[in-house]
């Protein structure tokens, strides 16, 4: 499926929108977004997360096990769990908080109890593990995971294991500085108990085997679709074999095919973290040589006027003004919008630059 999305200036980008391809096409899930100065801390706690609404919360009810036949078939008193995924706009990070309730935990060293992420944030779909037209270790070196990753997360991961089992060449992704993340439990192998969860994890379009120089991080933009999945795989006595392959795709290929993921929406701020006026813009250099320069207005509330400064003498009203500036130099921009609520305006020092 084809679609037209506008750019900076208003001009009509060809994109691919492969909606079609996602699981359970008449569900989307929610994205929290937390304001920038209400950043979850992970520590293992909740308390961060208490501002996000129930209609958030991604239960157990949602979930189906398509390996053991089970369907929807769920029994709280073995397994039950609860999810909720947020999100910060200019930080390009998944934030997680996954509670679960299990009668029997098992941390086996080679399997245990999983908590099982599938990401594929620009939608670019398609198997993600295997390339059926290459060699196992071609294939593992230069496909597995790249464009779409799998976390194997540990629940919990008892004694020296790491936290989590990236399904792919790259483990360097669930490590510091691109993931994060902190339990809380107070349970030993084979008992019941809940078991809380938080963490983060930076998706990639591009994550290649030899490190993060020329990775590409995946842009995450307020009101867009990304593909997502979980899944659970809960061990119980048996170590050798789960009793569900619970996923919220309902679709056990989540595991292997970006293709078989879920569509989630980066959902906007919340109006009660908004301030009422809020004064915001951003510029692109359309020309260096003639020193020609966009900006584009990105305040929020009902505005009434805009005033903009180019430090250079000269002012414009215009609410997406393009500005000709006559000498090389490094400029400070005001912007100031009026409306009923009063005022605002915002500074950017020396960030514009020309030459």
């Amino acid at each position: 499926m084809m679609r037209i999305v506008t750019g900076f200036l208003g001009l009509a980008l060809l994109t691919i929108a492969p909606l079609e391809a996602l699981e359970r096409p008449d569900r989307e899930f929610k994205i929290f977004q937390f304001p920038s100065h209400m950043i979850p801390r992970i520590d293992g706690q909740i308390d961060d997360w208490e501002m996000v609404p129930e209609t958030y919360i991604i239960g157990t009810e949602e979930l189906s096990d398509t390996v053991k036949g089970r369907g929807t078939n769920h029994d709280p008193e073995d397994l039950d769990i609860s999810v909720r995924v947020g999100w910060v706009k200019g930080l390009d990070r998944l934030y997680f908080l996954y509670e679960a309730h299990d009668d029997y935990w098992n941390m086996y060293y080679r399997r245990g109890d999983i908590f099982e992420i599938a990401v594929d944030a620009d939608r670019s779909g398609g198997p993600n593990i295997k390339n059926p037209q290459m060699e196992q270790w071609d294939s593992h070196f230069a496909f597995k995971g790249v464009h779409a990753q799998n976390y194997h997360i540990f629940t919990p991961p008892g004694e020296g294991r790491d936290w989590a089992f990236v399904w792919g060449c790259q483990p360097w992704i669930g490590n510091l500085p691109y993931a994060n993340h902190a339990y809380s439990y107070d349970f030993k192998e084979g008992e019941s108990g809940r078991l809380v969860l938080e963490f983060w994890i930076t998706p990639f379009d591009y994550a290649p085997y030899e490190g993060p120089a020329r990775a590409v991080v995946s842009k995450l933009v307020e009101n867009a679709l990304i593909g997502l999945s979980w899944s659970v795989l809960d061990y119980d006595e048996d170590k050798g074999s789960y009793e569900g392959f619970w996923n919220l795709s309902h679709d056990t290929r989540m595991a292997t095919d970006a293709s078989s993921l879920c569509a989630f929406k980066l959902m906007p701020l919340e109006s009660r973290f908004r301030k009422t006026l809020e004064a915001q813009w951003e510029f692109q250099v359309l020309d260096m040589e003639r020193r020609l320069v966009a900006f584009k207005d990105l305040s929020r509330g009902e505005i009434t006027s805009w005033s903009w400064d180019f430090d250079d003498g000269t002012t414009s009203t215009a609410q997406h003004p393009v500005h000709q500036y006559k000498e090389a130099g490094e400029y400070i921009i005001v912007l100031t919008v009026e409306g009923p609520q009063g005022s605002a305006r915002r500074i950017k020092v020396r960030q514009v630059v020309v030459r």
